[in-house]
């Protein structure tokens, strides 16, 4: 249904003008009588092959929806009746900010990808923490929270941001990323050098081991990166004990597209997502763990949009994958046919 008709209506809108329409349809969709029981049938796989442990949190099934589709909390429990065995929520920054000028979301249908340059848009840490504090959370479902600095704040005074989003959610998320990978925060992606994100990993980690109970901490990283930096990424990670990496975020790279060059241009900067991608983040995963050190958790990103393409990161090393770009695509049932593939069905 999704393919015949939903997608073809939602591409008649501009694409984060689609967005929204997406998610206000599954909140109307979900609050009619007896939907939730429709939709347990239709989307959700059901079955303890499915589930894993990793970082010590229960996950239900290793299919997450990936940050940046839900920015501030406002849909989780509806994105969760898909069939998601976690959501990782924001980026969020310490205060509310606009995000990038409109347009800022873009399509490039003839290569099943995505080019965004939101900025970040979101309400705010505080905002995010309110509403995960009054949200009832579904079952089983875990949260993660993707952090980041605001773009006005320099990057000398960065480590003041995360600490400040890490502390409003510390209470309501199961776990946390620290993003300094995105191209679209000017001057974000030079906190992924060796020195200044070792201060930012060591002193998120030294705060989350004060706290009595504390959490699984990864870092976001792009997969623009040579392996010289992966290499000082994980000695870092094995460093300041952090539990692992998320690979990847998008690129800002623009080779080997199909889409007409001339389109590409006129849409301008911005990280680049979809199946473009799949072929680096894999290698990406693929690299971490034969060179990580062992134990260290990876959640695979890039390019998933089939039982087959999720199936390679896991393969490649990944514990855990997520979807967006993905599922703009191939609709809500991505999810429940790469856990049928998963456990045989």
């Amino acid at each position: 249904m999704y393919k015949v008709l939903l997608k073809k209506l939602l591409f008649l809108f501009p694409a984060e003008r689609a967005h929204h329409l997406t998610i206000a349809l599954l909140k109307a969709t979900l609050a009619l009588p007896g939907i939730q029981r429709v939709f347990r049938n239709l989307y959700q796989v059901q079955d303890p092959r499915l589930h894993r442990q990793v970082m010590g949190l229960d996950f239900p099934n290793p299919v997450g929806l990936a940050a940046g589709f839900d920015k501030d909390g406002t849909s989780f429990s509806q994105m969760a009746a898909l069939g998601f065995g976690f959501i990782e929520l924001g980026t969020v920054t310490p205060k509310p900010q606009p995000g990038n000028p409109k347009p800022r979301l873009f399509r490039l249908p003839q290569d099943f990808a995505l080019i965004n340059r939101m900025g970040f848009n979101n309400a705010g840490a505080e905002a995010l923490a309110t509403r995960l504090r009054n949200t009832k959370r579904p079952k089983n479902l875990v949260l993660g929270g993707n952090i980041g600095k605001n773009k006005t704040t320099p990057n000398e005074l960065a480590l003041e941001d995360y600490r400040y989003a890490f502390r409003a959610l510390f209470p309501y998320v199961d776990y946390f990323v620290v993003n300094v990978s995105s191209p679209n925060t000017p001057d974000l992606r030079a906190l992924q050098d060796k020195e200044p994100l070792k201060v930012l990993l060591d002193t998120l980690q030294a705060e989350n081991r004060a706290q009595p109970d504390p959490k699984p901490i990864l870092l976001k990283i792009a997969p623009d990166l040579s392996n010289s930096q992966l290499d000082d990424i994980l000695d870092l990670v094995q460093s300041s004990g952090i539990a692992g990496i998320v690979a990847t975020n998008t690129t800002v790279e623009r080779t080997g597209l199909s889409t007409p060059a001339h389109t590409v241009t006129d849409i301008g900067v911005g990280g680049l997502s979809g199946a473009p991608l799949q072929k680096r983040a894999t290698e990406i995963i693929r690299y971490l763990r034969r060179q990580g050190p062992t134990g260290m958790t990876i959640i695979g990103v890039g390019g998933i949009a089939s039982p087959e393409s999720a199936r390679e990161k896991l393969e490649a090393g990944a514990d855990l994958i997520q979807i967006y770009t993905g599922l703009v695509y191939e609709g809500p049932g991505l999810v429940k046919r790469i856990l049928q593939n998963l456990s045989g069905q």
